[in-house]
């Protein structure tokens, strides 16, 4: 049987084999390691991947002189699709943030971080079950800054939001809610403060949600938004924030069930998306087999649904979360008795998924 690349979502041609050409990004600390787990819980799956490596962040700095080589940039805008552990920036490096590279360099708008209280993780609120839409490429982290005096005593930033940037994030929103079946879209702002900076953003949600009539939407100022999420957060369904207020948002969410290392997260544009925990590199712990890989391994389950791969996206996502539960094999941040180490979580959590797989095959 033949074999065919896919560097995007297309189906194959008949009677070709789907090998999906992936670009993958070890990154820096962590990274390697629950990069390396995610790959042995997808393989288990049974699909066919062409693992493509490459470097980026404070390693690719080191090796290449480069954080974010050109051979990078090239893997990634041809396969469409990377799997991304965490960069961080070498120590007096003169680059900034990796992560906002990539989303400038492929406009990767939507920003998707799903927080979600998994049975088997210590959490402030069991049932939760948000979904936060970061708009991912203007306000303050378009990185447009500079000192305005000679002595550097006093800076200014200069945000930009737009209208049809704000619609395209709250398009992908509500058309995310009706696929899903949720029922209402929040949109976080400070109109309050900013009416035509935040105003945008808003009323772009407000000429969007006409739309969308099934689906209920409101609105919160970030600063109330913050506080009910922490008070009641189950009264909030898919969140929908600007750049900066999406980055804080999102983590605070995290919170809510159980931390970072259980928070996936997806940027995704319009003909490329990458997958990365939300987590960063965790140097103190690198190397040492103890990092948690369940935020990469979800994410890694969102880009099997991008694949158009929901089988197999199903299996990875039931699998871990039955490791969880019954809390034997998973690392010591979640542990309730005796811990294993990254290696040996994801080779368990493995097992399960081709158990999985091999179940709906024979079906």
């Amino acid at each position: 049987m033949g074999q065919e690349i896919v560097t995007n979502n297309a189906n194959s041609s008949a009677g070709a084999e789907k090998v999906y050409a992936i670009t993958v990004i070890p990154g820096d600390g962590i990274g390697p390691e629950v990069v390396a787990a995610t790959q042995k819980v997808l393989e288990a799956t049974g699909l066919n991947f062409d693992w493509q490596i490459q470097l980026a962040g404070a390693h690719a700095y080191h090796h290449l002189g480069d954080p974010l080589p050109q051979q990078t940039l090239d893997s990634i805008r041809q396969n469409k699709v990377a799997l991304k552990g965490p960069t961080h920036v070498a120590k007096g490096a003169n680059y900034g943030s990796i992560n906002v590279d990539l989303r400038k360099q492929f406009d990767l708008y939507a920003n998707v971080r799903r927080s979600y209280a998994y049975t088997g993780v210590p959490a402030r609120y069991p049932g939760v079950d948000l979904v936060v839409f970061r708009e991912n490429v203007e306000d303050f982290y378009c990185g447009t800054e500079r000192f305005v005096d000679e002595a550097e005593t006093i800076a200014e930033a200069t945000g930009v939001i737009t209208m049809p940037g704000s619609e395209r994030i709250f398009r992908a929103a509500f058309e995310y809610a009706r696929k899903k079946g949720r029922k209402t879209v929040t949109a976080v702002h400070k109109a309050n403060i900013f009416p035509k900076f935040y105003g945008t953003f808003l009323n772009a949600g407000r000429r969007v949600a006409e739309q969308y009539p099934e689906i209920e939407f409101n609105d919160r100022i970030v600063d109330n938004m913050a506080m009910q999420l922490v008070v009641n957060p189950h009264q909030f369904d898919v969140i929908v924030c600007t750049n900066l207020f999406g980055d804080i948002i999102s983590d605070l969410c995290a919170g809510l069930v159980g931390g970072l290392g259980v928070a996936p997260g997806a940027n995704i544009g319009d003909d490329c998306a990458i997958y990365e925990a939300v987590h960063g590199t965790a140097p103190d712990i690198a190397g040492k087999n103890i990092a948690n890989p369940t935020a990469l391994i979800l994410s890694g389950a969102m880009m099997l649904s991008h694949l158009g791969e929901e089988q197999a996206a199903r299996a990875v996502r039931k699998a871990l979360i039955g490791v969880l539960a019954e809390g034997t094999h998973v690392t010591a941040d979640i542990a309730v008795s005796t811990p294993v180490g990254t290696e040996q979580m994801a080779s368990h959590i493995a097992s399960r998924v081709r158990n999985l797989s091999m179940a709906a095959a024979r079906a």
